[in-house]
């Protein structure tokens, strides 16, 4: 059995989609569709732009990825995340494996090449090592659970929510988490995580005026009379 899953992983290859045109794009936002609902995954379309502008090299200090996980030319799993150099973190955007695949690891795998591309990111842009990951997480992911008991891990104790993707739908709430990379943290001051929430809804959902918005004042709100952000208790 272990050499048959070890033939098995040899024939997945990971690799970056970096071409608009290619075709493994719609395969992957294919798979991205079967498994988050529709208020949760921004539109294809966005990704045609992010890879149109990265190709264009407009970008500075925002550097997005789309990782694929692929079996005889099938895509299998895909990664996608966005390095924020003017808070240097990398945020995981989606994660998602074919069911088929799910015991052997590939959304662990692809999370670890997604997290090396940070790095570079990291390095290419301010010269030193990434700060840390940021997640957004359903509450009732069982994924949450694991999460929480690994020190390097702060499951944030307030209520994060996704902007609204399409005009007919609601924000989606979720729970944050951040990774520690360089330094292990108990806390997270408010006054950083204000600036790494409008970060996100700004630069990675292109929000043009995240004030404006409903759900982000209601963020700014529960974090108003508290100087630093812990640890979310969860069930066990």
């Amino acid at each position: 059995m272990p050499a048959k899953s070890t033939r098995s992983a040899a024939r997945t290859t990971v690799r970056e989609i970096v071409d608009p045109g290619d075709p493994a794009l719609k395969d992957a936002y294919a798979l991205l569709a079967r498994t988050f609902h529709r208020g949760e995954r921004v539109a294809l379309r966005d990704w045609i732009d992010s890879l149109s502008e990265k190709s264009l090299g407009v970008l500075t200090d925002v550097v997005w990825h789309l990782l694929v996980a692929e079996e005889g030319g099938r895509v299998v799993g895909l990664a996608s995340g966005t390095y924020l150099g003017n808070v240097n973190l990398g945020v995981i955007g989606y994660l998602a494996a074919d069911r088929t695949t799910r015991s052997r690891g590939v959304g662990t795998r692809l999370r670890g090449h997604l997290r090396r591309r940070f790095a570079r990111d990291a390095k290419r842009i301010t010269g030193g090592a990434l700060e840390g990951i940021i997640g957004e997480v359903s509450a009732d992911n069982p994924w949450l659970r694991a999460l929480a008991r690994r020190p390097e891990v702060l499951v944030l104790d307030f209520q994060y929510y996704q902007p609204r993707l399409y005009d007919d739908d609601e924000p989606s709430p979720f729970v944050l988490y951040y990774e520690c990379l360089t330094r292990v943290r108990d806390r997270i001051p408010v006054k950083e995580l204000r600036r790494i929430l409008y970060t996100i809804w700004r630069r990675i959902y292109r929000v043009s005026r995240p004030v404006d918005r409903r759900a982000f004042r209601a963020m700014l709100r529960a974090l108003e009379n508290r100087r630093t952000i812990g640890r979310r208790r969860t069930s066990n």
